[in-house]
């Protein structure tokens, strides 16, 4: 386990390490096979540590960090939980590997696009798997640069660096509650060990672990796109859509459910921290669909979708369903990969024009991407049947279980929010490869989408829509396989089991709001009434544009934060700096130079002006020995 664990982490970091150093000097075929061959050797590794998995395992493998009574070494802790995900994140990160060979595949900056890549998998890899907190944030900080450089990758278009810039600041913001966050807890408890940690919280008040509880949900919230932090996701599509597929699934997005997650036995124990935690990740929720309903570009509409869907997770790490959020996260990101990947395909072949209004009709022009992307669709919108449907429907049912006046409001959100999820969601579907284009000429000049970009698909279709089998519910037969094997972890118990009449009632709900969904998307977007649709759209509806610019959140941010940071940078700059400090310096200089001008004036060049000066001068020197002797 100790070679296998270790090698999980080898393999991306050696692999981003061979490309950064080698790649540009050796043929590009060298370098994409070194890149995606790595992460299928973690892949390997994962498999058979998962093979030899019996308990939960510690693993030291040298010193890091150590002063007095602070210790951080490079140990790293496999658990069911970090298990699911290196295998889960290895497998979707091989395949978009894969994909992206042929997405980036005229691109010259190959070597440092796939360096990049196969490091943020180590990163997220290490942050998975770290034992301690500070490990941990070494991983987490590497998440975040890799996001920053990989979102900003085709930096020369000032749009895309100042994308990349903005998910760098806004991340900070929650990096550093998590920074406050874990020096707080070695100074309370005397450990960094996250499983250390996860014991002690009956060691201090309730409102202290509410206030870490809170902290850690700001740390969340800005690696996990959430409100208040959600700014900087639908602007991170300016990177290669792969990169969008690789956050938004495998990696960057997912970091914060994680924490939250691996943190419950320890901040669970405040009410009020689930409590908030479940409200963010509902608001959150129904806030990035209300968002994707009015969207026109095809990568931002998935990427409200991810805000939304992740808002799932927190609401059901919220409701203390652990196990639920787990199963979301898994299927989500087969799914989300699997649309993400599908539309590359399409934004390739139609050389990346990414407008849904200015597509129609891909479905016979490609059909190998039309198929999975159906696959994909079904389950965002948790269509019956899909696995995107019973994990989602798990964590409603946990909310619903928990009732009262907190949850019983954010059941009803959720419900909502499914709605909404299944309505753009196939209005997505229906604009982009049913009815007709507006575009005339647009099929006939179709780029050629290479194989490898479509064969990726099928696996992840396949998996997104029967992924429901990881964890049936119970009225099926027997306990679901992930609520066995997350079971015995610390805050995964299961929750008091539901009733199977009022689970098959839920999910009844369920489907049925998922199918209303989608009739609504079919009675505005099939057929002829597709291009009237799009008409009026196009010309304006009531709350598009507040739609359209994610509830104004931005300008919000630029009244309340940039505009008067901006003011008062002025005026230090302008009326302190230029006028109060440079201006008394020059005129200090000024007036030295005006002084030092007036004995100046007197050189005329006249011996007797010369004469009178010195005459006055040995007056004035004679004078002075006079009255000392005086």
């Amino acid at each position: 386990m100790k070679l296998y664990l270790a090698l999980i982490l080898l393999f991306p970091l050696s692999g981003g390490l061979f490309n950064a150093l080698l790649g540009r000097s050796l043929p590009r075929r060298v370098g994409e096979v070194i890149a995606c061959g790595v992460i299928w050797g973690a892949f390997a590794c994962s498999v058979l540590a998962f093979l030899q998995f019996t308990a939960p395992v510690r693993i030291e493998y040298a010193s890091w960090l150590s002063d007095f009574d602070f210790k951080a070494p490079i140990a790293l802790y496999l658990d069911q939980l970090s298990l699911s995900l290196i295998l889960m994140i290895t497998f979707v990160c091989a395949l978009i590997h894969l994909h992206s060979v042929g997405y980036m595949k005229d691109d010259p900056s190959h070597a440092r696009y796939f360096a990049l890549l196969n490091i943020f998998v180590f990163a997220m890899l290490l942050l998975v798997l770290a034992e301690n907190l500070p490990l941990l944030y070494l991983g987490w900080e590497g998440v975040g640069f890799c996001s920053y450089a990989l979102i900003g990758f085709w930096y020369t278009e000032e749009k895309n660096a100042t994308a990349g810039r903005k998910a760098f600041i806004v991340t900070r913001i929650g990096d550093t509650a998590l920074g406050i966050a874990m020096v707080w807890m070695f100074n309370l408890f005397g450990t960094v060990s996250i499983s250390e940690l996860n014991g002690m919280g009956s060691l201090v008040p309730a409102g202290i672990i509410t206030v870490l509880g809170i902290l850690l949900l700001i740390g969340a919230a800005g690696k996990s796109a959430q409100l208040p932090l959600s700014v900087w996701l639908p602007d991170a599509m300016a990177g290669p859509t792969p990169v969008s597929a690789q956050i938004h699934a495998a990696t960057m997005v997912t970091a914060g459910v994680y924490l939250l997650a691996r943190m419950y036995p320890l901040i669970g124990a405040s009410p009020v921290t689930q409590a908030v935690i479940a409200i963010t990740g509902g608001v959150t929720a129904f806030y990035a669909a209300t968002c994707a309903c009015s969207q026109r570009d095809l990568k931002r509409i998935l990427a409200y979708s991810t805000i939304s869907q992740i808002g799932y997770m927190v609401l059901g790490v919220g409701a203390g369903a652990l196990t639920a959020s787990t199963f979301h996260l898994l299927t989500h990101a087969f799914f989300k990969s699997l649309l993400f990947l599908s539309a590359g395909c399409i934004i390739t072949a139609l050389h990346h024009q990414q407008d849904i209004f200015r597509m129609g009709g891909l479905r016979k022009q490609l059909p190998s991407v039309y198929w999975p992307f159906l696959a994909g669709a079904l389950c965002l919108s948790g269509f019956p049947g899909s696995g995107g449907f019973f994990s989602k429907d798990a964590i409603l049912g946990a909310v619903f279980d928990r009732g009262g006046p907190v949850y019983g409001p954010l059941y009803a959100l959720g419900l909502l929010t499914a709605l909404l999820t299944a309505f753009y969601t196939f209005r997505m579907l229906f604009v982009v490869f049913h009815g007709e284009t507006s575009t005339p000429g647009i099929h006939q000049s179709m780029g050629k989408v290479t194989p490898v970009m479509t064969v990726t698909l099928i696996p992840l279709a396949l998996i997104a829509l029967f992924g429901g089998i990881l964890n049936l519910p119970e009225y099926c037969g027997g306990r679901g396989f992930l609520s066995v094997f997350l079971g015995a972890q610390p805050g995964f118990a299961p929750i008091s089991g539901t009733p199977s009449a009022t689970e098959i009632s839920l999910q009844i709900i369920a489907a049925t709001v998922s199918l209303l969904g989608l009739g609504l998307a079919w009675s505005r977007y099939s057929g002829g009434r597709r291009a009237e649709s799009l008409r009026r759209e196009e010309a304006g509806l009531p709350l598009s544009g507040l739609l359209l610019n994610g509830w104004y959140l931005d300008r919000l941010y630029r009244v309340l934060f940039i505009s008067p940071f901006a003011w008062v940078s002025r005026f230090l700059w302008k009326g302190i700096d230029e006028t109060v400090i440079d201006g008394t310096l020059d005129g200090l200089a000024r007036a030295t130079m005006r002084l030092g001008e007036l004995p100046a004036s007197w050189s005329t060049g006249r011996v007797a002006t010369s004469l009178v000066a010195l005459a006055g001068g040995v007056a004035a020197v004679l004078g002075y020995m006079a009255w000392l002797l005086a």
